[in-house]
């Protein structure tokens, strides 16, 4: 591999059968249960997700849902809630942002992340993912997969070496020997097809995959050939590539039990607000609007927001704000299950979050 490759530290985050997690942690009456997101098993519907109780009957993703009944006649069956997966997702991208700009989701459960500049300044890619691993947990009440590497290729693979609740580190000397005993049906990117074409080709693992010339693999398997090729050397050139600019900065509590004293949420909202600004001054980052989030004890769920006419990023500013629009919500008088501040109209266009190159060692 290339020295440029070695300096690089990615990070590959992969929430634990995220849809049926979220629905397991919102309804405890389905903990343990096997639970099966996705379309009705009375017709043509598909699994989008299925938790791993379902998991131990065969049960997957992408599988018609008539036949996961047929796997699971027990089995939970319930409608994806897309818009409350989307949340999630944004709560747990916001961990991230904490960590570094240079995230790539992938999807609503899955990212990378480039920490070889982080905004922690912690030299150890690893305990990065410690951190974020369990700040999502503290946060969400979900578990997360993460896999650490010095490259996409790699960092995927590892984030699903020990699933659920993982944690694995493919370190850059390590690399090519981990690959050479890998079977060619885990290699990220290695289709069922592809794969029994390479199995009938004697291509088994990466060391078979190895032996192969590139312009071999090209004539076998097309443009493809040249991917194979690298990965096979654990080469992956690709960039972390963040695909938007980051409006707000926030975070967010879901209570394991529904709070209804306000002078608990006044202490809560206390504790929320130092945390974002600690994490907005590590980042040299400050904001105009503040909102605060509201969640009631049946899921109806209200914003207050206040712009002020100046950058802020002072916890005693952001709480007294915050403590200000509670006032203008049911808190109190009604029960609450999640509470939220985020702070936008940021000025990182301005310059605001200054990056620093570091040059760190591996783990």
């Amino acid at each position: 591999m290339k020295q440029n490759d070695l300096q690089r530290k990615i990070i590959h985050v992969d929430m634990d059968a995220f849809y049926a997690s979220v629905e397991q942690r919102d309804f405890p009456e389905f903990k343990g249960k096997p639970v099966v997101v996705g379309g009705s098993p009375q017709g043509r519907g598909v699994v989008a997700a299925a938790s791993y109780e379902a998991r131990k009957f065969g049960i997957h993703s992408a599988m018609p849902a008539s036949r996961a009944v047929k796997l699971c006649p027990n089995a939970i069956f319930l409608k994806p809630r897309f818009d409350v997966y989307r949340e999630v997702s944004h709560q747990i991208r916001e961990i991230f942002f904490e960590y570094t700009n240079l995230v790539e989701p992938l999807s609503l459960d899955e990212a990378y992340l480039d920490v070889t500049e982080n905004h922690i300044h912690l030299p150890s890619a690893t305990l990065i993912a410690k951190k974020i691993k369990k700040r999502i947990n503290e946060e969400t009440g979900l578990t997360a997969s993460a896999g650490v590497s010095s490259n996409k290729f790699l960092a995927k693979i590892a984030s699903d070496l020990d699933k659920p609740d993982g944690l694995s580190v493919i370190k850059p000397d390590e690399a090519e020997a981990f690959i050479e005993q890998l079977p060619i049906g885990r290699f990220y990117g290695v289709g069922k097809a592809t794969q029994a074409k390479m199995e009938i080709l004697g291509i088994k693992n990466g060391a078979d995959l190895k032996k192969w010339e590139e312009i071999d693999l090209v004539k076998q398997f097309g443009k493809s050939g040249h991917h194979y090729y690298r990965i096979a050397r654990g080469i992956d050139n690709r960039r972390v590539k963040p695909n938007r600019i980051r409006k707000s900065i926030g975070k967010e509590r879901t209570f394991s039990d529904d709070i209804a004293d306000l002078t608990w949420i006044y202490d809560f909202l206390d504790q929320l607000a130092g945390k974002i600004a600690a994490s907005m001054q590590a980042m040299n980052a400050a904001g105009k609007t503040i909102t605060l989030k509201v969640r009631y004890k049946n899921f109806e769920t209200v914003t207050r927001s206040q712009t002020l006419h100046h950058y802020t990023n002072q916890a005693g500013e952001i709480a007294d704000i915050a403590k200000k629009l509670i006032l203008e919500t049911d808190a109190g008088e009604r029960e609450v299950r999640l509470l939220g501040i985020s702070i936008s109209t940021l000025n990182l266009a301005e310059g605001g979050v200054i990056g620093e190159q570091l040059e760190l060692p591996f783990v």
